[in-house]
């Protein structure tokens, strides 16, 4: 019983980690795109708030419970999908920190230049160029790893 309660909370984790993310990676994008100075203020803000809330944990709780049914299935690590996964997981990671330091940076120079009315320092659109490339690779290995836990090949 533990066992599908664990996997029903992996699956609900799942769903908020990757709908988050792409949620927060549309809006960022469409915020950015208007190049409306109190847009961007006010979608970067978002943005950071629900790494915070939704991302962070959600992300936690896919490890926590993705390691403790392995465990209790008695599955090895050596198999291809789960240590395929824990790559695909890692590399969506080492991508995921930057990007929340990036966002941040972004967030206080939108809100800056929204509360002096002033233009956003080039140092925004370098940083928003680096959250875009760092956000394929995290994009792209949790859709590997999404397949990998479905499918469990080999």
């Amino acid at each position: 019983m533990l066992y599908l309660w664990l996997k029903f909370i992996h699956a609900i984790s799942s769903t908020i980690l990757f709908g988050t993310g792409i949620g927060t990676a549309c809006v960022m994008l469409y915020g950015h795109r208007t190049r409306k100075i109190n847009i961007i203020a006010a979608i970067t803000q978002y943005v950071v708030f629900a790494d915070w809330i939704f991302t962070a944990p959600s992300a936690v709780i896919q490890l926590a419970t993705g390691l403790w049914m392995v465990h209790l299935a008695g599955y090895s690590f050596t198999l291809f999908w789960i240590w395929g996964s824990i790559v695909g997981y890692v590399i969506a990671a080492i991508c995921w920190f930057p990007v929340v330091y990036l966002q941040i940076k972004m967030r206080d120079f939108a809100m800056q230049a929204d509360e002096l009315k002033s233009q956003l320092p080039d140092r925004y659109y370098t940083y928003f160029k680096y959250w875009f490339c760092l956000g394929w690779p995290a994009f792209m290995s949790l859709v590997i790893v999404f397949y990998l836990m479905t499918n469990k090949p080999f």
